[in-house]
């Protein structure tokens, strides 16, 4: 039940993380989004017992790679962009006629392939898992 709860609460938070990605203007809080949304992807990993990914995306991704984009974001000296204010008003309901067509068929996809899962091994994604396969 804890589980439950917590993959929700996870799932709640990275697509509201993904959401502000894109959504915010300022590429700085743009980034800091995206490192949350890392390590709930990371806690993702956790709850599916794989240790070795989990570690591996809080390691490269939320550390190496979010260091090199802030870094690249403050040399830069990116603000928000002024100059788009409301040019392409006329764009708007196109984009989420689309964004809606999109996800209308990415759900019939995944509604009609429910319960044709295949079972995954317990072991996949483990430390333990890893370190055989690296060391035979």
């Amino acid at each position: 039940m804890f589980g439950q709860i917590l993959f929700g609460i996870m799932a709640l938070v990275i697509v509201v993380t993904s959401i502000g990605v894109v959504a915010v203007r300022n590429p700085v809080r743009s980034a800091l989004n995206l490192v949350a949304n890392f390590f709930a992807l990371a806690v993702l990993y956790l709850l599916l017992y794989a240790q070795f990914v989990a570690a591996v995306q809080v390691i490269v991704y939320a550390g190496a790679i979010m260091v090199l984009f802030l870094f690249t974001i403050m040399l830069l000296n990116l603000g928000a962009p002024a100059e788009l204010a409301e040019r392409f008003e006329w764009k708007r309901p196109i984009t989420w006629g689309l964004a809606l067509l999109f996800v209308i068929v990415l759900a019939g996809g995944v509604f009609a392939r429910l319960g044709e899962a295949q079972p995954v091994p317990d072991n996949i994604g483990t430390v333990q898992m890893v370190g055989k396969y690296l060391f035979t």
